[in-house]
């Protein structure tokens, strides 16, 4: 199941959640992000995941066995609902959907010349439909309302705003992997983009009608299961970085929604942020602009119980968190007559 990480302003909302669906991120990994929007921000996260491990291309066989496995040595086939066994259906040879699965560039190697590093990086290399694949060819994700159906793609001239040429359209249960892919993509490798050729780019950063696509993709089909286990084990086993996007969700309108705000008291207008979400040992409250160190913050769980109050006295607070439990907890800060309430989440 599929989980939505918002705030929740004024009230609480029941909420239902499976504390190992979030990520184990690595304390002190994303340190020093605090505070950042926009381009500082991805400039920041650039800094943290570059230069990772190198897997050869050949070594994808065997990493897809981990990192995309349905059970049973089945591939986790994101193109097509093909029954593919690991090993025995690998391409080689093909001629129709099923035949096979291959590596599939979910972001096209033509767009970066089949160079390295990109060409063998495992957060956008996925095992998929060989026949399918080749259907997808390099044509930009995208929307069509009509087109030609490749085993659960769709490919056809594009009716999202902004593009009119062909494009290939996921299954919808997907779209929010491959926006969170992308946007790894323009940040891992922020520095080299302005090389390269595709519709889906300009400059270094996106074309604007895929910003708008893809931010609306990681919007409907948030973070799940597969897309956490897949981050964690490529981190552990293989390239020894994250994507950010996976771990949180929040940041991909940080940096490409210019409408983008922090949370805020209305009222007073008080901005914050809280990070990491989700947390272990301590979460840390940043206020950007209007603190006057006299507000009070309460920690609550589901039921609305307090289980913590804290009286701010800077304008970035270091809470600990490390006697919570794994779950679902809700910042309350209370200002004057108006009360905000947010939601952050405990993992082990």
């Amino acid at each position: 199941m599929k989980k939505i990480f918002k705030p929740i302003l004024a009230f609480f909302l029941p909420i239902i959640i499976s504390i190992n669906s979030f990520a184990q991120i690595p304390d002190g990994y994303y340190d020093g992000v605090q505070g950042l929007t926009g381009e500082s921000l991805r400039s920041a996260l650039h800094d943290i995941i570059d230069g990772h491990s190198v897997i050869s291309y050949n070594g994808l066989w065997t990493a897809f066995k981990y990192t995309d496995n349905l059970g049973n040595n089945k591939v986790w086939d994101m193109y097509s609902n093909c029954n593919f066994t690991f090993g025995t259906d690998q391409c080689g040879n093909y001629q129709n959907i099923c035949d096979c699965y291959n590596r599939e560039h979910s972001f096209p190697k033509s767009w970066f010349n089949d160079a390295s590093p990109m060409y063998s990086d495992l957060f956008h290399l996925v095992p998929t439909d060989g026949k399918v694949n080749g259907y997808r060819s390099n044509y930009p994700f995208g929307e069509c309302s009509s087109g030609t159906t490749y085993g659960t793609g769709k490919l056809g001239t594009c009716t999202f705003p902004g593009y009119t040429q062909t494009v290939f359209e996921p299954a919808d249960e997907y779209k929010g992997d491959f926006a969170r892919i992308y946007f790894y993509m323009l940040t891992r490798y922020m520095d080299k983009i302005s090389s390269w050729s595709s519709p889906a780019l300009s400059g270094n950063n996106f074309s604007d009608w895929t910003r708008k696509l893809l931010l609306k993709w990681h919007r409907q089909d948030p973070v799940s299961q597969k897309e956490i286990d897949r981050n964690n084990v490529i981190y552990n086993d293989y390239q020894h970085n994250r994507n950010p996007f996976v771990d949180n969700p929040e940041w991909a309108d940080m940096i490409w929604d210019p409408n983008y705000t922090p949370s805020f008291v209305e009222s007073s207008k008080i901005y914050f942020d809280i990070f990491p979400n989700p947390a272990n040992d301590f979460i840390n409250i940043s206020f950007t602009q209007n603190f006057n160190f006299d507000y009070t913050i309460n920690i609550s769980d589901n039921s609305g119980r307090v289980i913590k109050s804290y009286t701010l006295n800077s304008s970035h607070e270091n809470i600990d968190i490390s006697e919570l439990s794994a779950g679902a907890y809700f910042i309350v800060l209370n200002s004057e007559n108006i009360t905000f309430v947010r939601q952050f989440f405990v993992v082990e």
